[in-house]
């Protein structure tokens, strides 16, 4: 069972657990009220679940996020005067930066019900990062692209519903500038490079997009139209497929540089295990691959049987990898984001790339995390603070691209396009969204319906050097 499973259980054992109590509770008071109220109570609690009790929130609110940077990270002093953040005397800092502030953050009573938020001010670019409902402990903030205003000393800190303690500790990852690299993104389903990694592709000299699967199961949608499962699939994994070819334009990104290997959705790791045996689609009755690689710009190993096998995936990646010869790759993170098909395409990528004969540089990222399904935390067009890490046994080297308000909007066109992010979400969400809009202060994206449209327009791309 993997972690992401394990606290998914954990999280649903002590919830029954807590809903138990609350039923015996409200027997009780049953028992001694006037029966209007007894009415009125159990819609009065399911009102209060939905608005603050709702979020998969795996760990306690309390708990220290723990990073290990690695080792000789500048650590420019830093001290918190007020709400004023000043660095030492003389002390200057690199504009393109990734700069990590470590502090605590402790909300207040109002904070348990409205999500805290740190505020930035002082410059000509404000931000708001926001945490968790009740937190207490060491947080980090995320403050690239304020250097400027931070060797200033113009640089304020404000907490909303919840109080800045202790002594900040900064540090300041210096990178080179991977846009006038030339970058291979590794989506393992579209939509997963335009979330990820919109800004940095729109901007690198040369930018490749491979996509490893054609994404077509989960298709309700396309049955609602009258098509069987089967025929929906289908329809759904062309449609993908083609996003994944199409979309990348709205970058520039030639369509010559834009693969589509067409494996199929949730399959990876059946393919992974028995490298020569073939991983048929799990509702589109497929066995071949060939029907979502029609758009390719050039024929792949894969293509002369379509057999859906690990053994193919390599040869395809290797093909691809050779004729683009990338700089940088990006791809997901082992650890950080559990979904298993990103775990198993991070593993292809570093299996096919064994033998070659330059080693490009590897950047992750994580679309979906283990512990929080809210993260990024907050409105569209903010900041992203660090995610939740608590075992730091390895290494974590941030580096961040900032991104313009146009740059912005341009990603959320792009996710806009993508035929999965399109159709309405389920009542029981889209009341639970209402409820927390109206009773927590939760506000929803102005670009779309679907939550990463929420997670993903932000002023921050984060990718960790792997």
């Amino acid at each position: 069972m993997s972690r992401k499973q394990q606290l998914l259980k954990r999280h649903r054992r002590n919830k029954n657990i807590g809903l138990f109590i609350a039923l015996v509770v409200l027997i009780g008071i049953a028992v001694v009220v006037s029966w209007w109220v007894r009415l009125l109570l159990p819609l009065l609690t399911w009102v209060a679940h939905e608005a603050w009790f709702a979020d998969h929130l795996f760990y306690s609110s309390k708990d220290d996020y723990r990073y290990n940077f690695p080792p000789y990270t500048p650590q420019p002093k830093v001290h918190l005067e007020g709400d004023r953040l000043r660095l030492d005397e003389g002390v200057m800092l690199v504009d393109d930066a990734t700069l990590i502030l470590a502090l605590r953050i402790k909300s207040t009573w109002l904070g348990r019900f409205f999500d805290p938020v740190v505020e930035l001010s002082g410059g000509d670019n404000p931000d708001r990062q926001t945490f968790e409902r009740g937190v207490n402990g060491l947080r980090y903030l995320n403050l690239s692209g304020q250097a400027q205003v931070l060797s200033r000393g113009e640089l304020r800190l404000r907490g909303r519903f919840c109080r800045l303690l202790g002594e900040p500790v900064l540090w300041a990852l210096e990178h080179p500038d991977y846009r006038r690299q030339r970058v291979m993104v590794i989506a393992p389903h579209a939509d997963d490079a335009e979330l990820a990694a919109y800004g940095l592709y729109s901007q690198a000299d040369e930018t490749w997009i491979v996509t490893l699967t054609a994404g077509e199961i989960e298709a309700e949608h396309y049955q609602h139209m009258g098509l069987d499962k089967v025929e929906a699939a289908r329809l759904k994994g062309r449609l993908r497929s083609w996003d994944s070819i199409a979309v990348p334009r709205w970058a520039g990104v030639p369509e010559a540089h834009c693969v589509q290997l067409g494996y199929f959705c949730l399959q990876l790791a059946t393919m992974q295990a028995s490298p020569d045996q073939p991983a048929g689609s799990r509702e589109a009755d497929l066995s071949d691959t060939r029907l979502f690689r029609q758009l390719n710009p050039f024929a792949l190993p894969g293509d002369v049987d379509g057999a859906p096998t690990w053994n193919n995936l390599l040869a395809d990646l290797r093909e691809v990898l050779l004729r683009a010869q990338p700089e940088v790759i990006v791809l997901p993170h082992p650890v950080l984001d559990p979904h298993p098909d990103h775990i198993c395409a991070q593993a292809a990528v570093i299996e096919a790339l064994k033998g070659l004969e330059w080693q490009p540089t590897l950047l992750g990222y994580a679309n979906h995390l283990h512990d929080n399904d809210r993260w990024p935390m907050g409105d569209s067009e903010t900041g992203v603070a660090l995610p939740p890490v608590f075992e730091p046994k390895a290494l974590l080297h941030p580096y961040c691209l900032s991104l313009t308000q146009a740059q912005q909007r341009d990603k959320a066109m792009a996710l806009g396009m993508m035929h999965d992010l399109q159709p309405r979400a389920p009542f029981k969400r889209r009341m639970r969204r209402g409820l927390q809009r109206l009773l927590a202060g939760r506000s929803s994206s102005p670009y779309g319906e679907n939550e990463f449209f929420r997670k993903a327009v932000r002023r921050h791309e984060l990718f960790w050097r792997l």
